[in-house]
């Protein structure tokens, strides 16, 4: 996963794609930085960008994701987190904007698409934009459900032009009780589960990884991400009074995804049935 923030250019107000970079052999999808945007709002106030939040436009996002060619690029949405969604309206607020940027975005994407296909075929012009993984949000599970509502009736509206959804984002799932009975990530996903689009799966986006043993069992789940290991690595540098060098974050990350991999491995062969799992 990586962030749009991170080619991101503010003083040329454009993002700034390396000519040369390992993400050309790497399977990889594009964050639209959602939880960054949110800050800056917060600090700086209105951007010039998506929804007054976003210093970038729909027009320079959806280039960035065109250009850099990504296994997948997410919608742009606004974060539910308590630092920075602190009340009920807040919430309700964010879960509202993200289904109206999924609009904006799909908007665009079709205007683009019939463009193209001036000139080439509509084959052509659906691989070279491709409609980018809707993204829910909320904070209890009754949020959620709501913003999957909403969600559907957006992307139903540009059906038959665009499939079901075969992959959907879970927004917000970090910094949180994973057993909380009405916001813990596992009742969150037990709410959602038997309202999923046909064929659908599922992106978490920042997982703890002490939740991995339990979504390995849940098989629409397809990948998740996660942070974690980079404030791991903060705080280690700040206790052992070293640099937090991008050498020291590296080994950090390596040792957070040897533990990944091992608590996935544990689960995997263990016959455990979805009602036994610890919602």
């Amino acid at each position: 996963m990586v962030s749009a923030q991170a080619f991101w250019d503010a003083k040329k107000s454009e993002f700034i794609i390396p000519k040369a970079t390992d993400l050309s052999e790497t399977d990889f999808s594009l964050d639209s930085a959602g939880y960054t945007g949110m800050l800056n709002f917060s600090k700086k106030g209105k951007q010039v960008g998506i929804g007054g939040v976003f210093p970038w436009t729909y027009s320079q996002y959806l280039e960035l994701a065109s250009a850099l060619n990504p296994n997948w690029y997410s919608q742009p949405d606004l974060c539910c987190e308590k630092q920075i969604a602190k009340t009920q309206e807040e919430v309700d607020y964010r879960v509202n904007a993200t289904a109206t940027l999924l609009e904006g975005t799909l908007r665009f994407v079709y205007a683009w698409q019939n463009e193209i296909a001036r000139t080439e075929t509509s084959q052509v012009a659906a691989n070279m934009l491709k409609p980018p993984v809707p993204v829910l949000q909320g904070w209890s599970a009754d949020d959620y459900l709501r913003s999957l509502d909403m969600m559907v009736a957006v992307w139903e509206r540009w059906q038959p032009w665009l499939a079901a959804p075969a992959l959907i984002g879970i927004g917000s799932v970090c910094r949180r009780d994973l057993h909380h009975p009405t916001d813990g990530l596992f009742a969150i996903l037990k709410a959602l589960e038997p309202h999923l689009p046909k064929g659908a799966s599922l992106h978490l986006f920042g997982v703890k990884g002490t939740a991995l043993d339990h979504l390995n069992a849940l098989d629409y789940i397809e990948s998740v991400d996660s942070m974690a290991w980079d404030l791991a690595a903060r705080i280690k540098a700040h206790k052992i009074r070293v640099s937090n060098t991008l050498k020291h974050r590296s080994n950090e990350m390596d040792s957070w995804m040897d533990k990944a991999h091992a608590r996935i491995d544990s689960a995997r062969g263990e016959s455990r049935l979805r009602s036994a799992l610890s919602y």
